[in-house]
């Protein structure tokens, strides 16, 4: 039974949120009305979610792929041994609530998709150690915890608006120029708010932490991602049996993706995108399972965790249709610059990026449909574009914490009910969206 107040508000929230596509389905009619609202005609809105609804079928495919091989990766022999052997450095329940964020933390800021595969994998693997030593640690709080240390990646190396802009050729270069990363994701700011924040979670984490935990072993699905997985056979095997297990096989794939890279690097000189994080990932899923037979084994597991990004996307992007094809995107953005100041902007700003976010579940998505009015909102009110971006950046993953859909994703991966730990992830959505505002609009950037 819930024993804290915020036990009990996580509980009223498991019970009264609605899943994904229930609350994808309440913000559409929200968004109409309110289109509906501000002048827009019926069939306006009509065509509007008619041109959104397939906008991101490409975009929905890339994403798939992150996430599955994301988590593909994650359940290497690699990464779960890696895993398994921090789980063993703790020797009390703070240290394993310190340890997890750090590790889920890094991960984030290294790469967002690693992030999103490893909280719930460090989860259930520092739960599962703490039970066998008899420390009393929440299983969903401490998977909640980790989740929301994975809003790092908002400042991080995959920073996707402050990326981007530095890129030559963005569509906003005539408008603004190319702006380094120096004065966004390495700015004064951001780094002042990546390690308030990590800081803050560590010690909500610590101080907040159910007395009465509840254990992984009270989570039968999750405790089965724990069992060893199948040897292969060693017994007589078929030639296709073989072929499947010779670590030939997949040399000769990783090798494919390698030549792959160097093409678009060396040869093309291309940048960073998300096809090639994605050969990256393909690359590494290969060489660390070693075959064939491992990596389909690993994929065939990993695509559950994917499957709300299947459908979801596309009904988010009817949603987004809304936003970008009615006049309703546009009056949000000059309501904005109307009544904001410069000292104001960020927390404006901040709060119409979550409004965005709720609906698109998309950085770059959100970027390129919200960029333009931000920027000339930053503009018209005297703000830096740095400043602009990065306090859009804020709302965006205010809306990633604030929303079921990347829940979704993360107990997919996990194997439980995201009401389980919803409640607990708005803590750190409030925390993140405080501290971000006070961040941007005061310190230097």
């Amino acid at each position: 039974m819930p024993d804290s107040a915020l036990d009990r508000f996580a509980a009223v929230m498991g019970r009264f949120v609605p899943d994904a596509i229930t609350s994808c389905i309440g913000l559409m009619l929200v968004l109409a009305t309110a289109a509906l609202a501000l002048g827009n005609s019926p069939f306006k809105i009509w065509d509007a979610y008619y041109q959104g609804l397939w906008m991101l079928l490409a975009f929905t495919m890339q994403m798939t792929l992150i996430i599955t091989l994301s988590a593909t990766l994650s359940s290497t022999p690699f990464f779960r041994r890696g895993v398994e052997r921090l789980a063993r450095l703790p020797g009390t329940r703070n240290q394993f609530i310190i340890l997890a964020v750090l590790i889920s933390g890094v991960s984030a800021y290294c790469y967002w998709g690693l992030g999103i595969a490893m909280a719930p994998v460090v989860a259930i693997y520092f739960a599962r150690e703490a039970e066998r030593r008899c420390i009393d640690l929440d299983f969903p709080f401490l998977l909640a915890t980790a989740w929301g240390a994975n809003a790092l990646w908002q400042y991080g190396l995959s920073a996707s608006a402050p990326l981007l802009v530095a890129t030559p050729g963005h569509f906003l270069e005539k408008t603004i120029g190319i702006i380094p990363l120096s004065t966004t994701i390495w700015s004064p700011a951001s780094l002042i708010l990546e390690f308030s924040y990590l800081g803050a979670v560590l010690l909500a984490g610590c101080l907040l932490m159910p007395e009465k935990g509840r254990p992984i072993s009270q989570f039968p699905g999750t405790a089965k991602l724990l069992e060893p997985a199948g040897e292969d056979k060693s017994g007589d095997l078929t030639y296709s049996e073989r072929i499947e297990r010779n670590r030939v096989f997949a040399w000769i794939m990783a090798a494919c993706f390698a030549m792959w890279l160097i093409m678009h690097f060396v040869v093309r000189r291309a940048s960073l995108d998300i096809n090639s994080l994605n050969t990256t990932l393909l690359l590494l899923t290969f060489l660390l399972h070693g075959t064939v037979k491992r990596f389909t084994d690993a994929l065939q597991q990993a695509v559950q965790s994917a499957w709300p990004v299947i459908v979801l996307y596309h009904l988010y992007a009817g949603v987004a249709g809304l936003i970008q094809f009615t006049t309703l995107g546009e009056q949000i953005a000059g309501l904005v610059a109307r009544i904001s100041t410069p000292l104001t902007f960020p927390g404006f700003t901040a709060a119409v990026g979550t409004i965005f976010a709720m609906f698109i579940p998309s950085s770059g998505g959100q970027w390129a449909i919200q960029g333009f009015v931000t920027v000339k909102a930053a503009q018209e009110v005297g703000v830096s574009v740095q400043r602009a971006i990065l306090a859009m950046s804020v709302g965006d993953h205010m809306g990633n914490l604030a929303s079921p859909f990347w829940y979704v994703v993360i107990a997919g991966i996990a194997r439980v009910d995201f009401r389980s730990f919803f409640g607990y992830g708005l803590l750190f959505a409030a925390i993140w969206f405080v501290l971000g505002v006070v961040v941007f609009t005061f310190a230097p950037c």
